[in-house]
């Protein structure tokens, strides 16, 4: 079983995902050597390895305990459609990454997560949240808190084609939002070009 623990920033993931008491694959860190943007194709592909691999990371702690939980959901497209539909990010973006997605799903290395638990506070709570955690900087908090609408029409719009595959907020126990078995639907890329479809136009 694959979790992804997801939410803008300062929702509480890593929190949720320290509580649940198990080994989790951990949210990417910025590396300072990330693209600059100028060249859309080199972006995708970084973005996706840098996803495929938290993927794999997810599989490996699968076949090791069972359920692997993922701060963050290894299938990170929704970013890049974020920033798009609120002017932040250029379209190309998004449509270089889905490009690179959709290879990567056939390939095998990247898939959706049997399940998605969402958290999307309001935004009063959300700065609290952010000013109660001296631990992070959370120096894009602003602009990732304007991409919360969209995140919510992106999981919105999954949850609609996949009933239960997406869990309005973080359960008290993992166990009470978890299906009993796997999806075996994780790399389906007629489910991925829907997804994208049935989501507002840019």
């Amino acid at each position: 079983m694959i979790v992804a623990v997801e939410g803008p920033s300062a929702a509480g993931k890593t929190t949720w995902c320290k509580r649940a008491g198990l080994r989790f694959v951990a949210e990417y860190l910025p590396t300072r050597v990330e693209p600059d943007g100028s060249d859309p194709e080199e972006q995708a592909r970084y973005w996706t390895e840098v996803n495929a691999r938290r993927w794999m990371r997810a599989r490996e702690l699968e076949e090791q305990i069972g359920v692997a939980v993922c701060d963050s959901d290894p299938l990170k497209l929704h970013y890049s459609w974020c920033l798009a539909a609120v002017g932040a990010g250029p379209v190309v973006r998004f449509e270089r990454e889905l490009a690179a997605v959709r290879q990567a799903f056939t390939q095998r290395r990247l898939g959706f997560a049997d399940v998605v638990l969402l958290s999307i506070p309001e935004p009063q709570q959300l700065a609290a949240q952010r000013a109660g955690d001296p631990t992070r900087r959370r120096r894009h908090f602003e602009l990732h808190a304007q991409l919360a609408e969209p995140l919510r029409q992106w999981y919105s719009a999954l949850g609609r084609l996949d009933p239960g595959r997406v869990v309005d907020g973080f359960p008290t126990e993992l166990g009470d939002a978890i299906p009993e078995a796997p999806r075996t639907d994780r790399c389906d890329r007629d489910l991925l070009d829907s997804l994208v479809d049935e989501l507002p136009a840019l």
